[in-house]
């Protein structure tokens, strides 16, 4: 979870994406450390990506000694977003993958 809203909030705050735009590109992770959950894994050097990212950055990820993990399109992460404009405005983002998330607002 802290990988995928890292990468979020830096195409949001650095990149200039709006909430769902860094939401829909390209996601991906890093399962070198352990994991948080049973069985509590860590691969060394292991990441997941989303096809979507390109074959052209798979590539070169591989050639700099990853072991990249292609993931089914539209399958990493799980991210939703608030923000409230100065004006008052609210602006909400949820993630399309395994359609788990929705921006409902009132």
């Amino acid at each position: 979870q802290d990988q995928w809203q890292l990468v979020w909030f830096l195409r949001f705050v650095h990149h200039g994406l709006d909430l769902q735009a860094g939401m829909d590109a390209a996601l991906f992770h890093s399962v070198h450390f352990q994991g948080s959950f049973y069985p509590r894994e860590c691969k060394p050097g292991e990441m997941m990506i989303e096809p979507s990212v390109g074959e052209d950055t798979i590539a070169e990820l591989r050639a700099r000694g990853h072991e990249v993990t292609v993931a089914e399109p539209w399958s990493v992460g799980r991210l939703t977003a608030a923000l409230r404009e100065p004006d008052g405005l609210l602006r909400a983002a949820a993630t399309p993958r395994l359609m788990q998330a929705y921006a409902v607002g009132r």
